[in-house]
Order: C-alpha cells, then sequence, then structure tokens
C-alpha cells in the first residue's frame, strides 16, 4: 500500500445493522481505528505543509503505522460484511451500501485528480472496500478452514505472481505490478483482499461464541465511548469529511506559523542523519539541527549554506554553530 500525500488508509463499508440487533463492540472497534487514522493523517497534513520535520510519508514507523490502520478496517469490512448477511444477504441494502461506497470512491478519484493530479487516487481505499465487498461474498458460506486459506494465498499471490503485462496501467489495481507507481493512496486487490477474509474468518468463527454473551450486549455508556461508537457507525461519512477539514485548519495555522520550506526540511533531514549515531538520540538531532538552521539564519548563512558556498571561514563558522547546539544553552 502506498501512503497517503493527501488522503489516504481506510473507510470501510458503512456498517450494517445485522438483523441480529447491531454489535455495538464492532462499532467502537471501527471507531477506535478512526483514531488512529486521525492522528496519522493530521500528522500527515503537518508534514505536508512543512509544520513538522518528519517526512511521514516516507518514515518507517509512521508506514508501518499506515498499514496497520488499514489493515484493521479490511478487516472489520470482512467482520461487517458477515454481521449483515448472518440471516441472509439483503440485496436492495448491500447494493444500496455498495453504491454508497462507489460513489465516495468516484468523488475522492474526481476530487484527488483537479486537486493534486500527479498523484491521484485511482485505486485507494475505499476502491478496494467496494471490489473486495463483492468479491467476498462467495466466502461467507464457504468453510471458514477455505477462508482462511484463501486469505493465506490472498497475501502470498503478489510475491509469487509476476509477469510484464501486470506492470501495464490497467493491470497494476490488481496488485502484482513491480513498476514504480505515483499515486497518493494504493490500496490494490492482493495482497490487501486478504485482510477482508481474515475478518470474515474471525467473525464467523467468533459470532457463535458471541451471541448471549455481555460483550454481545454491551452498550456505551460514557459521552467518549458513545462518541467513538457513533464515528465508528457512521464511517464513511467522517472519512470523507475529516481530510478536508484537517486541511482547513492546517492552512489557518499556516498563516501564524511559518511553514518550512522544501529546502529548509532537506536540508535538517540531511543534518539529522549526519548527527545520528548511538550517542545522540533522534529528539537531540532534530533540536540540534534546528539550533543551527536558526544560528545560519541569524549570522546571514543560510542561503549560501543551501547553495553549498561557503568559504572556508564561513564554514568554520557554521561548524562553531553546530558545536554550539550540541552543548546547549
Amino acid at each position: 500500500m502506498t501512503e497517503p500525500a493527501a488522503a489516504a488508509p481506510s473507510a470501510p463499508i458503512p456498517a450494517p445493522a445485522p438483523t441480529g440487533g447491531r454489535i455495538a463492540l464492532v462499532d467502537l472497534a471501527r471507531g477506535v481505528a478512526l483514531l488512529a487514522m486521525f492522528v496519522f493523517h493530521f500528522a500527515y497534513d503537518l508534514s505536508n505543509f512543512g509544520l513538522i520535520e518528519t517526512d511521514i510519508a516516507f518514515e518507517p514507523g509512521w508506514r508501518l503505522f499506515a498499514r496497520c490502520i488499514a489493515g484493521s478496517f479490511l478487516a472489520i469490512v470482512g467482520v461487517s460484511l458477515v454481521l449483515a448477511t448472518r440471516r441472509g444477504l439483503n440485496r436492495a441494502a448491500f447494493l444500496k451500501r455498495l453504491a454508497m461506497v462507489v460513489a465516495a470512491a468516484a468523488a475522492v478519484t474526481i476530487g484527488t485528480f483537479f486537486a493534486m493530479r500527479e498523484n491521484f487516487i485511482f485505486f485507494g481505499i475505499l476502491h478496494h472496500v467496494a471490489v473486495a465487498s463483492v468479491l467476498a461474498l462467495p466466502f461467507l458460506r464457504l468453510p471458514v478452514v477455505l477462508v482462511v486459506l484463501a486469505a493465506a494465498a490472498s497475501f502470498a499471490l503478489p510475491a509469487l505472481v509476476a509477469s510484464p503485462l501486470l506492470d501495464r496501467p490497467w493491470a497494476v489495481w490488481l496488485g502484482f505490478s513491480h513498476a514504480p507507481i505515483q499515486t497518493a493512496d494504493f490500496v490494490p486487490v492482493f495482497p490487501w483482499f486478504g485482510c477482508v477474509l481474515a475478518g470474515i474468518a474471525l467473525a464467523r468463527l467468533a459470532l457463535p461464541r458471541l451471541e448471549g454473551t455481555a460483550a454481545a450486549g454491551w452498550r456505551p455508556r460514557s459521552g467518549p465511548a458513545r462518541i467513538i461508537c457513533w464515528g465508528g457507525r457512521h464511517s464513511l461519512l467522517v472519512y470523507l469529511l475529516h481530510q478536508p477539514l484537517f486541511i482547513g485548519l492546517i492552512m489557518l495555522a499556516t498563516q501564524v506559523v511559518a511553514p518550512l520550506s522544501p529546502d529548509e526540511r532537506a536540508f535538517r533531514a540531511e543534518c539529522q542523519r549526519s548527527c545520528a549515531g548511538p550517542s545522540l538520540s533522534g529528539q537531540a538531532c532534530r533540536e540540534i539541527c534546528a539550533c543551527t538552521v536558526d544560528g545560519l539564519k541569524r549570522e546571514n548563512l543560510w542561503q549560501k549554506a543551501l547553495a553549498d558556498t561557503l568559504s572556508s571561514e564561513e564554514g568554520a563558522r557554521m561548524t562553531r554553530l553546530a558545536q554550539a547546539c550540541l552543548r546547549g544553552p
């Protein structure tokens, strides 16, 4: 999965109300996943606007976090499909939910095409949810062991299948392409369909044991729990609205706090790589490099440092600035 440059991981299909009664714990799980998504997207937006130094889209820890969020949402899609069909498939309700997701996916594609044409989303999380919801239907009645095997196969296939034909633009959405893909959010069918199948298997194993228990009848009592469950019940709406809200707030913030320029971010990143070592933490390196940049600007050496045109004397001054920052106040 390619992490977002503006949109990103994850919006499950609108949560169905199962015939046997809604399981609020599923809404809670979906709501918690939404909160994790908010953290990732807000951090990414801060990074994208130059308000923080960390490049969220390429930092390994944040990339892993994004994958975990996407995987959790897709697993909940599988759980939701089982809940929606445990008394039989209501075709009208299923098609209505599917149409909502398809329309939302189309809106994301159109919106990102005009807003960020070079990185527009052609097969992101919503596109995957729409396709996976249809592909998953046969697995709702197959023996659970076959669902588990299919999930394992889905995870393994991208490493096993390779063909120049699958590198062509019309086939990249399948997930077998090894060509570079430029898009803000990419969630191909494989291996991510494995998460949906894993959710189906988990739900089919757990639901018979859950029904009639206190967990099945749990309802949120506190205000925060109710808000989280509400978000889980309306996850598609929340997904579509949260990024415009975040971006609007951050654009307002940039009127007060000057964002880092791309050149300054690159300089700080290179400084931090040079600084990193067993004796200095990442946080210490960030503070030292920020202090050094401030000193270069104060001494009118910043533009020369960026252009790499410092004289030997000016280079020595920059070294002394960095050493003073290392010693601290």
